[in-house]
Formats: C-alpha cells, structure tokens, sequence
C-alpha cells in the first residue's frame, strides 16, 4: 500500500458529537454523509486491535491493515470471518441486502469496536475513507496515548448520488510521472470520488505507449520546447516530453480499481491530433498546401486534423484495439474537440470523401469520423464518449457526451435519451483562477492560469442536473467531473494546488443529497480536512 501523498492516509481518534441525532453536516467528513447519529462512548484503537473481515472485503482490509501499520507501528491481527462486530475489533463485511445505494455503507462506532457494512466492496471501502476524515492527521500527539486513540460512537448511513464523479487531468501538455498519477488517485479517493478522466494525446504531446505505431512515443511524445510561466508567447527552448508504457497504464489502472476508481482514457480524435500527425504524416490532409506537421511548441487550438483516409481509421483502430487491452474501463473518451475544418475545406480528398457519402458539410464529415470510431468500440463491448462537439452533423447512435460549453449539449443529449456528464467551463474548470488573479500572479509567474475565475463557492453551487429536464430526462445524467487542463500546470503541485479543495467541493455535489449541500458548514469542515492536506505537505488553494 502506497503513502498518502507524504503522509496521511490514516489515523482515528476523538469525534466530539453530543449524544442523540446530529445533522450529518456536524461531522467533519467530505463529502457529507446521508445520516449520522451519535451516542455515548467510545472505541480505542489499541495495538492490539484486530480486523475482521468477511471474504468480499479481503482487499479492503488488507489496505486498512496497511494503513494501521503505517500510521501506528503495529500489525493488527487479520481474522477472516463473517465480519461481524466482536470486542477490540474493526470488523469488515458486505451485506447486499442493505437499504442502500450502490457504493452505499453503515458504518458504526461503539465502545466495543467499529462495524463497517458496505452494500458492496466500494461502500466498504468508502466508510473507510469517512473513517480516515475523522481522524486526526498522522503525527497527531493524541496517537501517542498508551491506550491507543480514541473515536467517539457515532453510526453513518451513507450512499452517493451520481455514479460519475470524475477529474480529467491532461498530461499532454505536461508531462507528470506515474507515482504523481497515484498521489492523485489517492487524495480523489479520500473524497470518494471515482472515475479518473486521463486525457493522454495532444497537439503538444502523445503519451500511451503504441507498440503498433513505436513513432508515436519516438517522436510524437517530445517537443521541442513550451512557453514559459508568466509569457504563453514565448518559447524556453527546453526539449520535453515522456510517456507511459503499457505496463505502466496497466499498473494505474490496478493501483485505482483497488480504490475503487476508474480509469477512462482518452485518446483525440479528430483534432488536438497535431503530435500523431508529426509522427506518421500521412495520417493528416498532405495534399493541401504548406502541409508540415509538428509536435507543437506553444498553447491553443492547432489546425491539424486527422484526415478521414482509410489508412487513418486503420491507425485509429488499432490504437483503440491497443488501448481496449491496457485500460478495462466501459468507456472510452475519444475527444472530439476544438477540430478546426480548415483543413478539410482545402483537402480535396477530404471533399471527395464528402461527395462519396453524401455529406453536406465539414461537421457532418466529423460525424462520419466519429460514427465510424463508435463503431470500433461497439465491436469490443467499449462505449464511446466524447465533448460535446461530437453532437455537431450528427451525434452518434450510442455515445455518451461531456457536456463543456455550458449545459446545453447536455441538455440537447438527455433529451435525446443519451447519457451525459456535465463538466461547464462556468463551474467545473480547475485550470481556471481561483482568487483574484493579480493577487495569484503577485505570488509569482507560476500561480500563472489559462484565465478565467472560478473560486470555490462557485463550484459548490454546481449542480448537474438542469431543471429544464423532466424527471425521465435527469436520469441521463450521469455525473459530474472537473478539469485540470495542462497548459498552466507543469507539476504535480500545481495541479493539486489548482484541483483542491475546489474538487471536494465538486465531490460533495456529486456524493451528497442535495438537501444535505451547506457552503457555510461545508467551509467548517473543510477546516477540519485541511488538517489532513497539511500534514500531508500539500498546498492547496482557498479554503473560502
């Protein structure tokens, strides 16, 4: 079991609640569970604390035994059982009759020991992740009692409300190592969020290992240098790239599944595709004049596009069929953005192809592009999902659009009856600044941001699930997810000072009933929680 990003993933002790019923807001966990009800007394974790766990929860409890170790010192014993609660015990189980949500858990505190019951493995391994908010932060003089630290009774009904609660991180602009990739992982799983967005193809870099195409690392994942903090027109001459293995991306996709996350990839098609394009030149529109493809050197929207030749859907069916093999998730993010049609406009095999298929326009060559795409992922059992240009000429049969550009792609999609992720530029961009931004820079070029200004109140008063839609049209909605696009974020510092706490505040929309969302409290217990982002060394942004 990997550290928590430096430092903390676990540790228990004192929970002040009074006794009788407490609103779920009053404890001091991100998300905000469903329920809480306290009661009087307390369980001590001594060293001689056993966990016990049923068969289902097995892994669960292998990682709160890990925890445990690291935070303590001591190797609690590991009993396997039927996960009931017995004296000096955190017992573990999964009961799928519980009255419960998917992901839903019960978890309850007494003086005896702790009972964790999960509807399945997830909410098992969620109630552990509340367990951990109510800790104090590793290193907290309190562990250091010589009768263990102390948690007060309380018992949590909890389950989340979305099933799709998600971050993108681009590392095509920037690259960031794979121990980075699984420090985020952990702190999205620290507040229960899911689905892990890794948006791994760009004009500036390609980043998936193709055995297929060797060029696309070789060449497509280095360029020749970036603009620098403080001047996006400028070049610091520095080579930079990387890229990921299969092996690799198969290590963070079972690094994430046991915390219950999953990795969706993406993979741009048919714009944003300037650095394949650099590596394998006849996959671009080569007949139009000036055609010189390259790695791009600076930011924004390039006017390279895949051209829709059959020897460029080969290439794209068998990267999929590549990345099908690395990455088991349902869906697969094929892009679809920011595709300019200059480029088609002047092609004149691109126009013979329109004519051959009867296509009015460039947007609906794109919707050939795209239908022709879903159809390889129907074949391998994948779903597509793209931004919601894919909409544009004619959106595909049975793919899944993340709604950007403001809700109405969203809106237009579950009308349809199509599934949705809503992820608006007006609240769920982590690129974007988050307090003033001449107090931001006045820090330094590189608290430099795309632009732009979303603080975290706004966030939190995100919520998905537009009113214009009918109660059948809702239920297309699956979710949530905030962006941390690359261009301003060359580390993983900057990325978590960007994404935090502006994605627990994201996380609270998408886990907690509606009826529980509170700023004022939510800013009370992210006090609280930032004691855990502290100890870890992890700087994040306004609290407020």
């Amino acid at each position: 079991m990997n550290s928590f990003s430096r430092g903390v993933l676990f540790a228990i002790s004192s929970l002040v609640i009074p006794a009788g019923a407490v609103q779920a807001q009053s404890v001091p966990v991100i998300p905000a569970p469903m329920k809480a009800e306290a009661s009087t007394g307390a369980f001590r974790i001594g060293k001689s604390v056993v966990i016990r766990h049923d068969r289902a929860s097995a892994s669960e409890a292998q990682l709160l035994g890990g925890l445990l170790k690291t935070r303590l010192g001591v190797t609690p014993k590991m009993t396997s059982g039927n996960g009931s609660l017995k004296a000096n015990s955190i017992s573990l189980k999964v009961d799928a009759t519980l009255a419960l949500k998917d992901g839903g858990y019960r978890m309850t505190i007494g003086p005896d020991g702790i009972l964790i019951t999960g509807k399945d493995t997830a909410g098992v391994f969620y109630a552990m992740q509340s367990l951990i908010q109510l800790a104090p932060p590793a290193g907290d003089a309190r562990w250091a009692m010589p009768d263990g630290a102390a948690v007060s009774s309380v018992r949590i009904d909890d389950e989340p409300t979305f099933g799709w609660r998600g971050i993108q991180l681009d590392v095509g602009r920037w690259f960031l190592p794979v121990e980075d990739i699984k420090k985020l992982l952990d702190w999205m799983a620290f507040h229960k969020l899911n689905v892990f967005h890794w948006h791994l193809t760009e004009d500036q870099g390609w980043r998936f290992e193709s055995k297929k195409y060797p060029k696309l690392t070789e060449i497509g994942a280095w360029r020749a240098s970036s603009p620098p903090y403080g001047n996006r027109n400028a070049s610091d001459g520095k080579k930079h790239g990387g890229f990921y293995t299969q092996q690799q991306c198969r290590d963070v996709v079972a690094f994430a599944a046991k915390r219950h996350i999953t990795v969706v990839p993406e993979i741009e098609i048919p714009g944003h595709s300037s650095a394949a394009i650099a590596s394998y030149p006849y996959l671009g529109n080569d007949d139009i004049p000036g055609f010189a493809p390259t790695v791009m050197n600076q930011w924004g929207v390039q006017s390279n596009v895949l051209a829709p030749k059959e020897e460029t859907f080969k290439y794209i069916e068998d990267v999929l069929d590549e990345v099908c093999k690395v990455f088991p998730s349902k869906f697969i993010h094929i892009g679809g953005d920011e595709a300019p049609k200059t480029q088609w406009k002047k092609s004149p095999f691109a126009q013979g192809v329109m004519k051959r298929e009867g296509l009015k326009d460039e947007e609906e060559l794109q919707s050939y592009i795209i239908k022709r795409v879903e159809g390889m992922l129907t074949k391998r059992g994948r779903r597509l999902i793209g931004w919601d240009e894919i909409r544009e000429g004619g959106l595909s049969p049975n793919a899944t659009v993340q709604a950007w550009r403001g809700e109405q792609g969203g809106i237009d999609t579950a009308r349809e009856g199509k599934d949705v992720v809503m992820s608006p530029t007006s609240h769920m961009y982590f690129d974007y600044y988050q307090a003033d931004p001449k107090s931001e820079l006045a820090k330094g070029p590189e608290f430099e941001c795309i632009g732009g200004f979303l603080p975290l109140e706004q966030v939190y008063s995100y919520y998905p699930l537009p009113t214009v839609l009918n109660a059948q049209e809702q239920k297309k909605i699956l979710g949530l997810e905030g962006q941390i696009w690359g261009e301003y974020v060359k580390s993983y510092e900057k990325a978590m000072y960007l994404g935090f706490p502006r994605a627990a505040a994201m996380a609270e929309t998408g886990w907690s009933p509606k009826s529980r969302k509170n700023y004022a409290d939510f800013t009370e217990r992210l006090a609280k929680v930032n004691e855990h982002y502290k100890a870890a060394g992890l700087k994040v942004g306004p609290l407020k």
